[in-house]
């Protein structure tokens, strides 16, 4: 629980219909499972107790009598059972009965909470047996060896000492309703939403199932853990499958099989909840309803393990045919943003700085799908080349392949001489391999694009990506500026895949070999001399880590708003066959370092398109001062 995560199950035991003490029996028998493999939050389906499909045996004094008494036995049963979990029952209170979901933990029922929507269409006619929650709160005793309960809808069950450890319950129907109390449950603060049911299986149902308990988990950015019952329920006129979902903020995290009875696992992670809505106004502004909020007290620390897979690249979806779809996407975005600034200035031009690296690389695809867009000639793009002491002939060569397969108007501006002159003017050494001697170079570059712009009534397209904006390797004032930066908000990990994508799908041959060994090339500003035969000796990832690491770690921070320790325990699990502990924690310091240090360089950037859920534009999702300090971070690693 250290860093938010709760694991959680659902589980279908098999009951027999009518038969409350063989169903206590799988019951308890579910529960010291699901304890035993670390369980602190088990969801039984729905009147799992006595089996959902009894029918008129419902009015049957015996039935509902003999369901009381087994829960109380449940109850003192799981008592030395360190794990709260739900299941479900008919509960008569003042002459009605209700169809109920009962909490306990303990050997206490901690509350009951009954169904609110009673589905009496189709195949369902619960209205036959039960009665709706009643609007009012109120305390019941189910056994005397049990204290008393709250019985009602409006109740959020709490974890004593973890603040973000907190669910409520709904019923079945509940969640298909328009409008389900998980939304009431939620912005009153329930983490977690879990929900005890007996839908029946029919062709398609279980893929629209799916969908709705994501969506709510994604709608109301909460952990959302569904129990359906499943085999041995009464097969008379429908079929139970035990389709068990446990999802958090509009991902699946763990599947059941249908028709195979058993429990599933996942950790919830209620820190990231709890970050997500303290950002979101929606919950910031909604109303607290009058919930109450009975604790459990359970043991923390009892899961080394993390049973949740952690994706070592969160910016580049795994699955092929996603990605190749986000890839579209993307670039349609950043082309589509350009097209409108082209547009507005009314430009005859646009400039940009081929080196024959990955960034300006993606720039220059981008340039040419929104000229396609505009149905403009692909010559009015000018890209240049600046050659200067650190240029390798295989970079060099790629940049005119590059422009070449594209078809641009190409231009070449070798700045040595320039350069060399700014080092008289300055009196500095052409040997003094140091900052002001790559600085020089960057900025030397930059003057002449936007001269360049200027002649030719045109504006500077910036290459510059998100990843490097985290670090701030960028010199400022050189490529950090630009009149629109299209690669803004890429990081460095997704722009491999994005010019991957065109070269894939390319039908010039030049392109492609032009792209493919530009995928291959070190990723390096090539400021420095290459080395006696030609290689380039100025490697980035040398200088301030491998980027895979740092748009790991910027993900997680930005996006999950995750505390470092956290992301160096999520990074351990992510990369625990790449890289060793101390090499996690020298990069991870290195990038809080250079995030605070570097901020001044991202609150001046000029205008670029936001693509993904993490953008550094000062006029957008970040602000934050360019003299704030890093230290409390650091001392959390």
């Amino acid at each position: 629980m250290k860093y938010g995560y709760i694991r959680t199950a659902a589980a279908t035991p098999k009951v027999e219909v009518g038969c409350c003490s063989q169903n206590k029996e799988q019951i308890v028998k579910a529960v010291n499972e699901a304890c035993k493999n670390g369980a602190e939050l088990l969801v039984l389906p729905e009147l799992c107790i006595t089996g959902y499909t009894c029918g008129d045996l419902f009015g049957q004094s015996a039935l509902i009598e003999k369901a009381r008494r087994t829960l109380t036995e449940i109850a003192l049963e799981t008592a030395e059972l360190d794990i709260v979990f739900a299941v479900g029952l008919p509960f008569e209170y003042k002459n009605k009965l209700y169809n109920c979901a009962a909490v306990l933990h303990k050997g206490i029922v901690l509350g009951i909470v009954p169904k609110t929507y009673l589905p009496n269409y189709n195949e369902f006619y619960e209205m036959r047996w039960f009665a709706p929650a009643p609007k009012e709160r109120e305390y019941v005793q189910i056994d005397p060896a049990l204290p008393f309960a709250p019985f009602g809808t409006d109740i959020i069950f709490k974890a004593e000492g973890n603040k973000d450890f907190t669910f409520a319950a709904e019923l079945c129907e509940d969640l298909w309703s328009p409008q389900p109390p998980s939304i009431r449950h939620a912005l009153a603060g329930a983490n977690i939403i879990i929900n005890l049911s007996a839908g029946n299986e029919i062709t398609g149902k279980a893929e629209y199932r799916r969908d709705l308990v994501s969506g709510q988990s994604g709608r109301l950015i909460c952990g959302y853990i569904y129990a359906c019952a499943g085999d041995g329920e009464s097969t008379t006129d429908v079929v139970f499958s035990g389709h068990n979902i446990i999802a958090e903020n509009g991902k699946v995290l763990a599947e059941s099989e249908l028709f195979k009875n058993g429990i599933i696992y996942a950790d919830i992670d209620v820190m990231s909840i709890a970050s997500h809505r303290r950002k979101n106004t929606s919950f910031r502004n909604s109303e607290n309803a009058d919930h109450l909020i009975p604790e459990f007290d359970i043991a923390s620390g009892k899961n080394s393990d993390l049973r949740r897979f952690v994706d070592p690249h969160p910016f580049v979806p795994s699955d092929e045919d996603k990605r190749a779809y986000r890839c579209k996407n993307i670039m349609d975005i950043q082309a589509q943003g350009l097209k409108k600034r082209i547009e507005h200035v009314k430009a005859r031009h646009v400039v940009l700085g081929i080196s024959g690296g990955l960034d300006s690389t993606l720039a220059l695809l981008i340039c040419a799908r929104a000229f396609d867009m505009l149905g403009r000639d692909r010559k009015d793009i000018y890209t240049v080349t600046m050659p200067c002491f650190g240029t390798t002939n295989r970079t060099y060569e790629n940049a005119i392949k590059l422009c070449q397969g594209v078809g641009t108007t190409f231009m070449e501006v070798n700045i040595k001489g320039s350069v060399l002159q700014h080092f008289k003017d300055i009196g500095h050494g052409k040997y003094v391999h140091d900052l002001t001697f790559e600085n020089a170079q960057a900025r030397e570059r930059t003057q002449v694009l936007m001269d360049i712009a200027g002649r030719y009534d045109g504006f500077v397209v910036g290459t510059g990506d998100l990843s490097e904006l985290a670090l701030g390797w960028a010199t400022y004032n050189g490529d950090h500026m630009s009149m629109y930066g299209v690669n803004a908000s890429i990081p460095k990990t997704l722009i491999k895949y994005l010019v991957k994508y065109v070269a894939d799908n390319s039908e010039s041959e030049i392109l492609k070999e032009a792209l493919y060994d530009i995928l291959d090339t070190p990723v390096s500003p090539e400021l420095l001399p290459p080395d006696k035969d030609g290689n380039i000796i100025q490697k980035t990832e040398e200088t301030v880590g491998p980027y895979e690491l740092h748009d790991f770690f910027l993900y997680n921070m930005m996006r999950m708003s995750f505390p470092a320790d956290k992301i160096l325990f999520l990074a351990k699990q992510a990369f625990k066959d790449k890289y060793d502990d101390e090499t996690l924690k020298k990069w991870l310091k290195n990038f809080y370092w250079r995030f605070f240090n570097q901020q001044f360089k991202r609150s001046c950037l000029p205008d670029g398109p936001k693509v993904g859920s993490v953008s550094l534009s000062p006029r957008g999702d970040w602000r934050m001062p360019s003299d704030a300090v890093p230290v409390d971070w650091l001392n959390n690693i």
